[in-house]
């Protein structure tokens, strides 16, 4: 039996190992589909975790969506990291330096022989 101690005190209990995502749903389908990451511990032990965690023991939880500031770092960190993939396919000799989370947002700065322009883009594909 796992049980998963969620921020308002209350608890949800689990035969087995649960993934953050499966609390979510348990909870219900709304939180299932705003579910970004979860916080698991508490404190200095609390760590920021993936959907698809696996919890094997009595843990606090807390869910992570959009709506929460370690939510949308989240998902500034993952943009930021679709952003090189992007430059990287787009142009395979460009160095890719850093790129942090920044209050409003991220950025991403790389090594290229000359400045990107708009015409570097591709036009779309259309099916």
């Amino acid at each position: 039996m796992v049980s998963i101690q969620l921020p308002d005190g209350s608890r949800r209990e689990f035969p087995g190992p649960v993934t953050v995502a499966e609390v979510a749903a348990s909870i219900g389908p709304g939180l299932a589909k705003a579910a970004i990451a979860g916080r698991v511990g508490q404190g200095d032990a609390a760590k920021v975790v993936d959907t698809s965690y696996r919890m094997d023991a009595d843990t606090p939880l807390a869910i992570l969506t959009d709506k929460d500031a370690e939510g949308l770092e989240v998902i500034r960190h993952s943009t930021a990291h679709l952003l090189a993939y992007a430059v990287k396919e787009l142009f395979p000799e460009a160095q890719v330096t850093i790129g942090p989370v920044i209050e409003n947002g991220f950025y991403y700065d790389f090594s290229y022989k000359r400045p990107f322009t708009p015409e570097d883009r591709r036009p779309s594909r259309r099916r």
